[in-house]
């Protein structure tokens, strides 16, 4: 199993961005997916999940303003990011997760995903 992500950079504030995660050596579709995000000196902080029904969910912190979505045929994640602030700078990782996929199901439980990628850098300037 391999993630791996791109599509971070550098915006101003009120820009957009979309970030890409191709899975390999899997079939996306069967796994629970989503994104986390790492801010120097914070915690981890779940952004957004889908899960193998479709559904999906996002932090407070983005609703709104980010949407999760796959595209099943090119085993591919996005994370489209608009109205980006400041407080959004951090590196943005790709994860995958199976049964009982408590990442899609208990709120982002960060502490038995099954696989993550490298991560993609996203810092927003004000």
């Amino acid at each position: 199993v391999q993630l791996v992500e791109s599509g971070g950079g550098s915006v101003q504030s009120g820009g957009s961005l979309r970030l890409s995660c191709v899975a390999s050596g899997y079939t996306a579709s069967n796994y629970c997916m989503g994104w986390f995000r790492q801010a120097p000196g914070k915690e981890r902080e779940g952004v957004a999940s889908i899960d193998t029904d479709g559904s999906t969910a996002y932090g407070d912190s983005v609703k709104g303003r980010f949407t999760i979505s796959q595209d099943n045929a090119n085993n591919t994640l996005y994370l489209q990011m608009n109205s980006l602030v400041p407080e959004d700078t951090a590196m943005y990782y790709c994860v995958a997760d199976l049964y009982p996929a408590l990442f899609c199901r208990a709120s982002f439980n960060l502490n038995a995903l099954h696989a993550w990628g490298q991560g993609t850098l996203v810092t927003v300037s004000s």
